[in-house]
């Protein structure tokens, strides 16, 4: 589930330009990277939860994952989440977890099967004084990249609102119907995508 601006990503952007060393005889000083992308931790959950806090429930609410299990979910596969970071600062994340049958059901909600070959995709938020700018999109592509270099990951999953499908499909998502899940009178879609297509340019590229 998630909640986000919806501007369409152009090709350069998600290509971010490294800062330009400092010339010798400077006075060097530690300074945080203006753009950081890592696997989130559960040192990380405050600030995720600060983030999905106000944007889900400035939409819908509620929210899909409250801090304990933020904790939960980054405890046990961190490598199934990212963090876009600037100069320290999150601005904007995704988590998710692993998933073993063909459509999301209620029991998704709170369980991370490792057996499973699904990337469920539980929560995508931007701060809200990052918003409108695409930080969404360049995310969402960092993320499947990073999907797509991980063997047992076969597919993604999501469920979303009507207003948020064209965006998702953007990305490769189809939509496959209504979702079993739903929070309180809320309903929502799932959409799923295919991760085969990362595995083989992997395989191509030798990487």
């Amino acid at each position: 589930m998630s909640t986000q601006s919806t501007y369409p990503l152009e090709p350069e952007a998600s290509q971010l330009q490294p800062e330009t060393p400092k010339a010798p005889g400077h006075q060097r000083r530690h300074t945080l990277p203006a753009n950081e992308f890592r696997c989130l931790t559960p040192e990380d959950a405050a600030s995720v939860f600060e983030i999905e806090r106000e944007a889900f429930i400035s939409v819908l609410g509620i929210c899909p994952l409250y801090l304990e299990e933020i904790k939960h979910f980054l405890t046990l596969c961190p490598e199934l989440s990212m963090g876009w970071f600037q100069e320290g600062r999150l601005v904007a994340f995704i988590i998710g977890s692993l998933w073993d049958q063909e459509r999301l059901t209620q029991e998704s909600m709170t369980l991370h099967r490792p057996g499973g070959h699904t990337a469920h995709l539980r929560a995508l938020a931007v701060h809200h004084t990052f918003r409108g700018q695409g930080k969404g999109s360049i995310l969402m592509w960092r993320f499947l990249h990073h999907l797509g270099r991980q063997p047992a990951v076969r597919r993604a999953v999501l469920m979303c609102e009507d207003a948020l499908v064209p965006f998702y499909q953007k990305f490769g998502f189809r939509l496959v119907g209504p979702c079993a899940i739903t929070l309180g009178s809320l309903t929502f879609n799932e959409l799923q995508r295919s991760m085969w297509d990362h595995a083989s340019r992997r395989r191509n590229s030798g990487s």
